[in-house]
């Protein structure tokens, strides 16, 4: 087995909280999420255990205030909020590709 060292460090209550649901979600030592999540970020959007994969991008600062306010109003998290409108835009195409004369 690798040689393990600590790792410690102080972020946001808001994002501490979020991540205690997540490894709870996912039945995970808070270690083991840790873990999880970096070998993630070095290694790329590689499949979880769950079946789920990472989905990243870059949006303007206007753009991400913008979400975040919208977010605010709508008490909805990001996540929900980005799932929610790739379900419609990928219903939407399917639709319109059913729909479409060959």
């Amino acid at each position: 087995m690798e040689k393990r060292k600590n790792l410690c460090a102080m972020i946001p209550e808001t994002l501490y909280t979020q991540v205690c649901s997540e490894k709870e979600q996912l039945e995970l030592t808070l270690s083991q999420y840790v873990e999880r999540i970096l070998k993630e970020h070095f290694e790329g959007g590689k499949a979880m255990a769950n079946g789920t994969r990472t989905l990243a991008f870059q949006v303007s600062e206007e753009l991400f205030t913008r979400i975040k306010e919208h977010l605010k109003k709508t008490g909805q998290s990001q996540k929900d909020f980005v799932i929610t409108l790739i379900e419609q835009a990928l219903q939407d195409a399917e639709k319109n590709e059913e729909e479409a004369p060959e």
